[in-house]
């Protein structure tokens, strides 16, 4: 029967292809209407007025960054469970959001509520993308060019400084003023909200540029997922190929950190439900999915607890719980890392 034949390419058989394609289509109405549902629900001004298109397009700022960090969470996870061999593993276990929360605590600790506007606007947001940047290719370079180089050794290195730098942190914010503590706390809750539209220009061609290479290089990290044995066998330039995509990784990581603050668990809540519904080694393809679950699962968040319980400064909150949730019962479950 042909819908049970094997096939050559991404999917094993063509009713896996079907079912991929539906849920793209599925998705992507869905997202459409989230999007709509961002622009259009509660606007105050009547239907069809400038002032109803002028506050629509005010609102178009929360569309893309929700987008851009939809693709940066799920793209930058999948890719780093790829390279690590290991799908309960996420980036921000690297060190990223608490290299973000000592420099946001450092800022405010040493400037005051002055400080809360030093790291706002392009400059300083392009600033602390680099500094991430800077840290993750000292790590990456040196953990993973040497003689003894060591993927295992490089995740318990990067707990070791995202511990020591929460410590730092800690220690910082109990010598802050409840003022101070205040204005802390709203950066360092991941939301919507936290987004600066100045720095779209800088986030936006980073994006492109990250999730462009990834997927161009789609098919290197299908050698990769097979193992670092098999990938060698097959003429992959492991290593190699295992440090840039890391490096990719560190760029959207940064990216999307800096934008609207930390989010551990979004892109393995994000990524687990991309393996769910693609059923495909093809990280293309799965890409492509992330993209639109990561716009679906935040963005209707967004628009629900925005317009219907009037706290959209809770996503970020929201989307943690839910998915330390799931990282939970997928850990229980499988019983071991």
């Amino acid at each position: 029967m042909p819908d049970i034949v094997a096939l050559s390419g991404p999917f094993p058989t063509t009713i896996r292809a079907r079912r991929y394609a539906l849920t793209v289509v599925v998705l992507g109405v869905v997202a459409v209407a989230v999007a709509a549902g961002i622009l259009l629900w509660d606007n105050p001004a009547p239907a069809g007025s400038d002032g109803f298109w002028r506050i629509a397009q005010l609102r178009v700022t929360s569309v893309i960054v929700i987008a851009i960090v939809a693709i940066c969470q799920g793209v930058a996870t999948i890719t780093f469970q790829t390279v690590t061999a290991n799908r309960i593993v996420t980036p921000s276990i690297m060190g990223f959001e608490s290299l973000y929360t000592a420099i946001s605590t450092a800022a405010i600790f040493f400037f005051g509520a002055a400080g809360a506007l030093l790291v706002q606007g392009p400059g300083p947001y392009l600033l602390q993308v680099l500094t991430m940047l800077v840290f993750s290719g000292v790590l990456y370079g040196w953990l993973l060019s040497g003689r003894y180089a060591n993927v295992q050794i490089m995740l318990l290195v990067g707990i070791i400084l995202g511990g020591a730098l929460a410590a730092f942190s800690t220690f910082l914010q109990r010598l802050l003023t409840p003022t101070e503590f205040d204005l802390l706390t709203a950066r360092l809750i991941g939301s919507v909200a936290n987004a600066d539209a100045a720095v779209l220009p800088i986030a936006i061609p980073l994006v492109v540029l990250a999730a462009g290479l990834l997927t161009f290089g789609g098919g290197r990290l299908n050698l990769l997922g097979l193992g670092r044995e098999v990938a060698l066998s097959l003429g992959s330039s492991q290593r190699r190929d295992s440090i840039a995509a890391l490096l990719l990784v560190s760029v959207l990581m940064a990216v999307s950190t800096s934008l609207i603050g930390p989010m551990t668990f979004f892109g393995f809540l994000v990524a687990m439900l991309t393996y769910q519904l693609a059923d495909t080694y093809d990280h293309r393809r799965m890409f492509a999915l992330s993209a639109l679950v990561g716009f679906v699962v935040l963005g209707g968040a967004y628009v629900v607890l925005k317009h219907v319980f009037y706290a959209a400064g809770s996503v970020g909150i929201i989307v943690e719980i839910v998915g330390g949730t799931l990282f939970l019962i997928h850990l229980l479950r499988k019983g071991r890392l």
